[in-house]
């Protein structure tokens, strides 16, 4: 079970907002995350191989959170929140403790637009704070002729196929389950689709992959993808480089030796893999009709 902790701050004022996320604040009512992704770039040392077993709830999150957006509101400084930036604000967890439901009641109550991002499908739970938000929250000036909708709800894959996302991502929603819940919420109506990262390399960025998952996306009704590569960090035994090769190993030992020579002695893939990656992400945006931006 989580261990509650009390913080100092919950709302994070961004440097810049992002071009895919829009983000100009970020909340995290949790720390570390029970999905386990592998490749997770907040894994290490201080949450160790099992993620889960590290787990902590911000318990003051809803306090401050209160106090914080009453003093921004006050001085009119409306900006889309992101829920969540360094884990998931769907976690097993929150259908018992319903933390991330707490804050989305005070984000509407001070009527904040909000980026959800999420590999759950316990997002639904929720749709009816988030019609309320869509309908009531101010937006900042500059996007008030660019974004209609003031609730954004993505969906994050690196995969639509389960059985290859329950090597990668032991503890997530399956994918299929992810796909369902995405109709549901385009259904209700809200701006939605697709954080298309990380990928795999030799494994969800190959060709093939790549058209199952955009025509998987374009035929569930996604509004955009964000695809990305992926970047691994450090060299422990809980650093996300030596679980994903780990994991190559074990279920796909005929590329370990690739993915030796992709990331021998960096964190990145070489810029001509990243650049054929981009050329062919824009070629098929560009096939299936959708956009790789919100706006």
């Amino acid at each position: 079970m989580p261990t509650g902790i009390t913080v100092k701050t919950i709302l994070n004022k961004t440097k810049r907002r992002d071009p895919w996320f829009l983000d100009d604040y970020t909340v995290n009512p949790y720390s570390g995350c029970s999905f386990n992704c592998l490749y997770c770039y907040i894994r290490g040392s201080k949450y160790g191989t099992h993620m889960e077993e590290r787990l902590s709830y911000k318990a003051n999150a809803a306090e401050l959170l209160e106090k914080q957006l009453a003093l921004r509101a006050r001085k009119g400084q409306y900006g889309i929140i992101v829920l969540s930036s360094a884990t998931d604000p769907y976690l097993q967890f929150e259908q018992e403790y319903e933390l991330t439901r707490k804050l989305l009641e005070i984000i509407l109550k001070y009527r904040f637009p909000v980026h959800i991002i999420t590999k759950s499908d316990l997002v639904i739970r929720d749709l009816d704070l988030l019609a309320e938000i869509n309908r009531s929250a101010i937006l900042p000036a500059e996007l008030e002729d660019k974004l209609e909708q003031k609730a954004i709800i993505t969906f994050s894959f690196s995969t639509v196929d389960d059985a290859i996302a329950h090597i990668f991502e032991p503890g997530a929603t399956p994918p299929s389950l992810r796909l369902q819940a995405m109709r549901t919420v385009l259904r209700e109506g809200f701006l939605s689709g697709v954080s298309m990262m990380p990928l795999l390399p030799y494994i969800t960025d190959t060709g093939e992959h790549l058209e199952l998952m955009f025509d998987t996306f374009k035929k569930t009704g996604a509004k955009y993808v964000f695809p990305a590569t992926i970047t691994l960090f450090g060299e422990g035994p809980s650093d996300s480089k030596t679980l994903v090769m780990r994991a190559v190993e074990k279920h796909y030992p005929q590329l370990l030796s690739k993915y030796k020579k992709l990331f021998d002695g960096s964190t990145q893939l070489p810029g001509y893999y990243n650049t054929a990656f981009n050329k062919k992400a824009a070629e098929l945006c560009e096939q299936y009709g959708l956009k790789n931006r919100i706006l």
